[in-house]
């Protein structure tokens, strides 16, 4: 049986002693006082080598170095996670897998960083994978770009449904006035009305010529001006019932939709 060892290092590969030196303080208190993380990098040691996983513009990202001795980061601790039964020749296979698998342009700090790298190793190797502390920055932060993304999609769609929902309002608004208007039968009282108005007119004794129609009548009996008269009311009380008629056919029950 062989022994698999997690390598957890303060990341202090900033080119700032001063950020690296601020970054060991910052997990000191995170990990030793109050014990929710920090900012690792782990590496796993297997066959008295350590493996990892880093950038690299071309070829794999996978890496190995001596157990506790990677130049860029500062050693912190080391955490046995248990004994795999696997021969050398076989574990040898399984990096190989990985390194094809683990391209070095692949890497992201959150998705997909050196502690992913490291629990899948340890899955490949049977053990178990890295306490939650060791990546938890990591996770935190990917939890909270994925849920920034979820409200920005939720936003969008339903900005789209608004957006869609307005233009079918507005079609079956635009097609019932349309429908309603050549559809429905008007009111019998409604077609007296629009009778009656062919010949008020001439009723009336209006002419397209005041002067010639003032020739021809130059005195209007009392009779007469009275009949005006009434023809006028009726026909000011005709446009008021018009009117409500026309508003009744749009109240707002007349805009739902059937069924």
């Amino acid at each position: 049986m062989t022994e698999v060892v997690l390598h957890v290092y303060d990341v202090t590969n900033s080119g700032s002693g001063r950020a690296n030196a601020m970054i060991q303080r910052l997990n000191k208190i995170m990990r030793d006082g109050m014990g929710i993380g920090g900012i690792f990098h782990g590496a796993i040691q297997v066959c008295d080598e350590e493996w990892s996983f880093g950038y690299c513009e071309f070829g794999t990202g996978v890496f190995c170095c001596a157990p506790t001795m990677n130049p860029m980061y500062t050693h912190r601790e080391s955490i046995v996670l248990g004994h795999m039964l696997l021969s050398r020749r076989r574990v040898g296979q399984i990096l190989s897998e990985l390194s094809y698998e683990w391209n070095g342009s692949s890497y992201d700090p959150l998705s997909r960083n050196c502690n992913h790298f490291c629990d899948a190793l340890c899955e490949r190797l049977g053990v178990q994978k890295l306490p939650l502390w060791v990546n938890r920055f990591a996770n935190a932060g990917e939890a909270a770009v994925e849920a920034a993304g979820n409200t920005i999609d939720k936003l969008r769609k339903a900005k789209a449904e608004v957006i869609t929902a307005g233009r079918i309002a507005k079609r079956f608004l635009f097609s019932s006035c349309t429908t309603s208007t050549s559809a429905v039968t008007p009111d019998p009282w409604l077609q007296n009305l629009v009778t009656s108005r062919r010949n008020t007119s001439r009723r009336i004794g209006f002419s397209r010529n005041p002067s010639q129609r003032l020739s021809r009548n130059q005195s209007v009996s009392r009779r007469e001006s009275e009949t005006a008269g009434k023809i006028i009311i009726k026909q000011q009380r005709d446009v008021r019932r018009l009117y409500q008629y026309g508003c009744s056919k749009l109240s707002p029950s007349w805009f739902q939709p059937p069924g």
